[in-house]
């Protein structure tokens, strides 16, 4: 099977790493698969690296660039079905497949109603299958016209590390010159305002007083760092805010994190958390959107009301103070983690869904 995986965003985000580890799983399974994306991407760059064969289309009006590209490729016939993994990509594919009786997958993975335009419209008609990551997202898309029948839902996986030996850590934390005795609260994400930083920020400055060697790593850049600065300047804990940026390699941060929050107000799913879990570090989040698709409350994580600083301190605080109730937590986050939302598991639940595309064909 030859799919073609297309992917026009330049950033690098969980869905580019979703597509990252798509690819490699089906290589890994013989599946010869091809990406179109944009030059100099970083999602270009890695899969090459990773000896994906890619096809690069101009920065410059990417969307119309890609459909003449991919009506190229179609042309010999050697493609199976095309995987539309992100907004801009969802129009040129379909733009390049809309008249060719060849299989159309969309991957949906926001929360955010189907606009009701023609064109947004024609395009989710068009597909033979909609790919939610989550089963919110899938009721989202559904409640806003979405086809029941062409609705699966496929949840985001991580790769499944080991766990970071005592020496790791270790070197893992003087990278940020953390003490032997801070406590890391760790948040990744990009720095945008709806990824609730503001709350942790918040919730730091009312941990001070009973943890004053807690630190709070944030992992990540966006437009929204200079007012999360200027907040923790406002709160006085400017100095125990660790601004990571943008991390190639995130590992390193997750073996020096603690604790991990994720106060994202609006999430499809969340596969910063998955890592976090993942790597046995217990962990808090919101209540709402999927987040209850992971974690489920007091087992495998906790979970507080939104927009509440007041609620995640006494929920930090809580696993600060039981070390055998947060070890008990991470464990069972990362056994959730294995069972349902491991990047194998993630490829072995998208083959199955174009091979029964493919039967259907």
């Amino acid at each position: 099977m030859i799919p073609l995986v297309v992917d026009l965003e330049t950033e690098w985000r969980g869905g580019q790493n979703q597509a990252l580890l798509l690819l490699k799983g089906l290589y890994e399974r013989g599946h010869a698969a091809e990406l179109v994306a944009t030059h100099g991407s970083s999602l270009s760059h890695r899969a090459k690296k990773h000896g994906i064969y890619v096809h690069s289309v101009s920065r410059r009006m990417r969307r119309l660039s890609a459909a003449a590209t991919i009506r190229s490729i179609l042309t010999d016939g050697r493609i199976d079905l095309v995987h539309a993994n992100e907004a801009h990509a969802v129009t040129a594919a379909w733009l390049a497949v809309r008249n060719r009786a060849l299989p159309f997958v969309v991957s949906r993975r926001v929360g955010f109603p189907l606009s009701r335009r023609w064109l947004a419209q024609a395009r989710y008609r068009r597909a033979d299958c909609i790919l939610a990551n989550s089963q919110w997202v899938a009721g989202q898309a559904a409640a806003s016209g979405a086809s029941h029948e062409k609705l699966r839902v496929v949840y985001e996986g991580v790769d499944i590390p080991p766990l970071p030996t005592p020496s790791e850590k270790q070197a893992a934390r003087q990278r940020w010159s953390f003490a032997d005795g801070d406590v890391v609260i760790g948040c990744a994400g990009a720095l945008q305002q709806d990824k609730g930083h503001e709350w942790v920020i918040r919730a730091l400055a009312l941990l001070q007083p009973g943890f004053p060697n807690c630190k709070l790593l944030l992992a990540g850049h966006g437009e929204y760092r200079p007012e999360l600065e200027a907040l923790a300047d406002e709160l006085q804990v400017r100095k125990n805010v660790i601004f990571a940026g943008f991390l190639k390699d995130v590992s390193v941060f997750f073996q020096a994190v603690d604790l991990f929050i994720f106060p994202s107000l609006f999430e499809g799913l969340g596969t910063s958390l998955l890592s976090a879990m993942s790597y046995r570090i217990p962990s808090i989040t919101f209540f709402g959107c999927a987040l209850g698709e992971i974690v489920h409350n007091e087992e495998n994580g906790l979970q507080v009301e939104p927009k509440n600083s007041s609620r995640i301190a006494e929920a930090a605080a809580r696993l600060l103070r039981d070390p055998d109730f947060a070890q008990r937590i991470a464990e069972a986050g990362r056994a959730r983690v294995i069972e349902k939302f491991s990047s194998d598991l993630m490829v072995e639940n998208t083959l199955n869904v174009y091979e029964e595309l493919l039967n259907q064909a």
